[in-house]
């Protein structure tokens, strides 16, 4: 009988400091990123004794099938699914993911789909590996085998789990998780409201610009990169405080210095959320990721309903919030 392998992680919120995690900052200055686990989940199977492979992306609705393990190695659509089984071969097999977050949620999915696929493919071979030997193998999946540009903080929520301070000086990553009080964390929950705008307009590119201004002296990129590592370390704190009013207010600081990036991280649907979810009583937000669509998450006052109201009269989707205290799970 032809085994199954199976795997499944979480997408992640970014509360405080993205884009510190992306060298060449966190190589030479060092990043910090503190982020939660969320149960969205990217899912990957593994079927091995088929005599072709065949890809299959079910969420994207993109298939790929081929008997020959050269094309693997093309560039193009599939990207990740290709470069996972060039990276941990498995003979020809059926490899299926999906995932639960919309795409270009800005939530981390690909980095999530990373962690799945290490997860399953180490299955499938046999291999055991530790939790951050998972997160280690995904980033190199994406970042060096797949030639995807970005940080690491995807992979790391993703496979850990739960509420991380992440502390990055490259090659080195330092993963502490957070012990917070579960009232706190299920008050948090009740008035934290994500938004899906539409799918995210950033691109490889936008990492580029925004590092090449950092490497030439830009004052401003720079400034920003500083103070989005200070909000993530401040964010930290008031977490283990448990100051929801303070949280929401490093959310929009976050968000401030995010936009100092780049021109582009702030979409007119985005202004428009951010406006309609301040009137409605936010205590914060920002976009989740990177920016330039995608979602945005807002904290709210203890009554949220008023934000989900304004968010949908936008055409805007709720998306569900349930912490996820556990990472990358073999299923």
């Amino acid at each position: 009988m032809t085994s199954t392998w199976r795997a499944a992680a979480p997408v992640r919120l970014d509360f405080a400091g993205g884009w510190t995690d992306v060298p060449p900052f966190s190589r030479r200055e060092g990043g910090v990123v503190v982020a939660a686990a969320v149960q969205l989940y990217t899912r990957a199977e593994v079927r091995p004794g088929s005599s072709r492979y065949r890809l299959l992306a079910e969420d994207l609705g993109e298939e790929l099938e081929t008997d020959d393990p050269e094309a693997l190695a093309a560039d193009g659509r599939l990207s990740l699914l290709r470069a996972g089984l060039r990276m941990l071969p498995v003979g020809p097999c059926t490899l299926t993911t999906r995932s639960d977050a919309p795409p270009g949620s800005g939530l981390g999915s690909s980095g999530a789909m990373d962690v799945a696929l290490v997860s399953a493919l180490c299955q499938a071979r046999g291999e055991s590996a530790s939790t951050r030997e998972i997160a280690e193998r995904a980033c190199h999946l994406e970042g060096v085998e797949a030639g995807i540009p970005g940080g690491r903080q995807d992979q790391f929520a993703a496979a850990f789990g739960g509420f991380l301070r992440l502390a990055f000086r490259d090659p080195a990553v330092e993963v502490e998780r957070l012990a917070l009080d579960a009232s706190f964390l299920a008050e948090l929950q009740r008035r934290t409201v994500l938004c899906y705008t539409g799918a995210s307009r950033f691109s490889g590119s936008t990492i580029g610009r925004v590092m090449q201004a950092y490497e030439r002296g830009d004052a401003e990129v720079a400034a920003a990169l500083f103070g989005l590592r200070e909000v993530a370390e401040l964010m930290a704190a008031a977490f283990h405080a448990g100051d929801l009013d303070r949280i929401g207010r490093l959310l929009s600081e976050n968000w401030r210095h995010q936009q100092a990036l780049d021109p582009g991280m702030c979409t007119p649907e985005m202004a428009r959320l951010e406006l309609a979810m301040h009137d409605a009583g936010a205590l914060g937000g920002k976009a989740a990721g990177s920016g330039a669509g995608g979602s945005m998450f807002f904290l709210g006052p203890e009554d949220p309903r008023a934000m989900v109201t304004a968010a949908r009269s936008l055409g805007m989707q709720i998306l569900p919030v349930r912490w996820a205290a556990a990472g990358v799970l073999e299923c």
